[in-house]
């Protein structure tokens, strides 16, 4: 699985840094939508699912969580513990959160507004989509007609 970081250049001096997010300049995507996520226990396991057509660009801006990304061939962990550093996470990839730090800001920019039929929420479910199982099928029940 090939994972795409985004390496965000910073500004500041003594008073302070400042990132700036731009579309199609560090953000690969037209930004559509902005959230974050704060306050999550260290417990916690987030997201658990995957998009059909959304692309993000994740930043931990604070503290520190672990990612688990799967593409159909295999789990891969990525910690992002650097607000410079932005995490692609493409279409048709699995997504975990976990291991959050008591004070982890994770904000994720997203070029699709909210839509819950573009999320699959069963992991099976996935690695049959992902593999072409799905349209395997389709086609079978089109030819059995």
């Amino acid at each position: 699985m090939e994972i795409e970081r985004v390496q965000l250049q910073q500004h500041g001096d003594s008073r302070g840094m400042l990132i700036a997010l731009e579309q199609d300049q560090n953000v690969p995507f037209e930004i559509r939508r902005v959230y974050y996520l704060f306050a999550t226990k260290c417990d916690v396991r987030r997201g658990q699912h995957a998009h059909r057509h959304l692309h993000q660009l994740a930043i931990a801006v604070r503290g520190s969580v672990t990612f688990l990304l799967d593409d159909g061939t295999g789990p891969v962990e990525v910690v992002l513990d650097d607000p410079t550093r932005g995490l692609v996470l493409g279409r048709m990839v699995w997504r975990e959160l976990f291991d959050f730090s008591d004070d982890c800001v994770l904000m994720v920019l997203a070029d699709q507004v909210y839509d819950p039929n573009d999320y699959i929420t069963n992991y099976a479910d996935f690695l049959r989509e992902v593999n072409g199982a799905v349209y395997r099928e389709n086609m079978a029940a089109c030819l059995a007609r």
